[in-house]
């Protein structure tokens, strides 16, 4: 198994002194695992996907737009 060093705030590293009875290596490993999952997954999606970025902007622009005007806030 491979090591990983992390920096994070102080404000976390006070939570995580607090809490000895967690297994943070644990927390952060399972952490990384339910995003590569999401990764792998969203890769299997699009693997045959024509979709260019130009398009996903333009359909996010319109969607954008749908829920101004259903929300009224044009």
């Amino acid at each position: 198994m491979t090591n990983m060093t992390l920096a994070i705030p102080d404000d976390l590293m006070e939570v995580i002194r607090k809490h000895k009875e967690i297994k943070w290596s644990e927390v952060a490993r399972q952490a990384l695992t339910d995003k590569a999952n999401e990764l792998k997954l969203m890769d299997q999606i699009l693997y045959r996907s024509t979709l260019t970025e130009r398009d996903a902007i333009e359909i996010g622009k319109i969607i954008n737009k749908k829920i101004s005007q259903r929300h009224k806030l044009q």
